[in-house]
């Protein structure tokens, strides 16, 4: 099913000014890869996201950030950002995988949503049970209400393969150990990955690159909502349902308007009307490269989405000013 479209209320040029903002988050990241400080790369990423989206003409309220807010210095959900201009919902991971980025390995990413105002799903610090599948096949061919046995069966089915040539993107994490056995016995091929469930849930959409069918398993909320928003315009079919497993979580959707803590929530009722994506990598990946320092260049892998029309541009950038790289410019 290719990606619907809709009326085109944001204006294509903030692509370009937030697809400069990841650059320069990226860039502040990647200059802490592999050096195994975590909280050291976020929050220098964090730092430079939060300045770098206050220079975009929007009137921004941030719907999915770093935390609540005074958890956080910056980014906090809530907060007001951008220099002023049409009202819009904001949705950042300023360093999606930080371990990756820590430890130099694949799929580390600086992630920025801009979307209507009102239209993102607000979520609360939880997990979000997930399945996502790329475009081509007809509406609900899997959901979470199937089990993952029933859904890669009639994935198999639909691609007119047998279920031996489907391939399972899971978070490798001790709560999935059923998760994996039940794919297993169905005799799907699983990839299993340490973090970056954002690029996970991306790479169903090209399967015939990325060699991923379907993305299944529990990973942030918020990472759902920003992959979601990929989803919205790239194509494809995704359903998330929140985990609320304490009174406090439960309580925190509640002051959220979720009314529904076991409601499935499709494509459409996290992300809402036209939304723009950027990510740029910061370690390399299956979706992007990530920063290269050279003596006289700084070279930048970018990928900009958009709803409205279903446009997907890789931006690659030879940086040679590198003032504006400086944390404290």
């Amino acid at each position: 099913m290719a990606a619907a479209r809709m009326p085109q209320v944001l204006d294509r040029r903030l692509a370009l000014d937030m697809a400069q903002a990841m650059e320069r988050c990226a860039v502040a990241a990647a200059r802490l890869r592999g050096r195994g400080d975590e909280q050291a790369a976020d929050l220098a990423a964090m730092a430079v996201c939060h300045r770098e989206i206050n220079q975009i003409p929007v009137s921004g309220t941030l719907v999915i950030g770093e935390g609540l807010e005074g958890e956080c210095e910056h980014l906090f959900v809530g907060e007001a950002l951008g220099s002023g201009g049409v009202a819009v919902d904001l949705a950042v991971d300023a360093l999606e995988g930080s371990t990756l980025c820590a430890k130099n390995m694949e799929g580390s990413l600086c992630v920025l949503v801009l979307a209507e105002a009102g239209t993102l799903l607000k979520v609360p610090g939880c997990y979000m049970d997930k399945i996502a599948i790329g475009p081509g096949y007809p509406e609900g061919i899997v959901s979470l209400s199937q089990s993952p046995q029933d859904n890669i069966r009639a994935l198999a089915e639909a691609k007119g393969v047998p279920p031996t040539e489907v391939s399972v993107l899971i978070l490798d994490r001790p709560r999935h150990a059923g998760l994996i056995d039940a794919v297993r016995k169905t005799g799907a091929a699983i990839k299993l990955i340490t973090d970056g469930d954002v690029a996970g849930v991306v790479h169903t959409t090209t399967p015939e690159k990325s060699g991923i069918d379907i993305y299944l398993g529990l990973g942030g909320a918020a990472e759902g909502v920003l992959a979601a928003a990929a989803m919205r315009c790239i194509g494809g079919q995704m359903e998330g349902r929140l985990v609320l497993d304490s009174d406090k979580k439960r309580a925190q959707a509640k002051a959220l308007g979720i009314r529904d803590p076991s409601k499935i929530y499709k494509l459409e009722d996290m992300v809402r009307g036209d939304c723009l994506f950027a990510a740029t990598g910061v370690t390399d990946g299956a979706l992007l490269s990530g920063v290269r320092f050279g003596r006289e260049v700084i070279v930048t892998d970018t990928i900009v989405m958009r709803a409205a029309t279903g446009t997907v541009r890789r931006i690659a950038t030879e940086h040679r000013d590198f003032s504006k790289f400086r944390l404290d410019s």
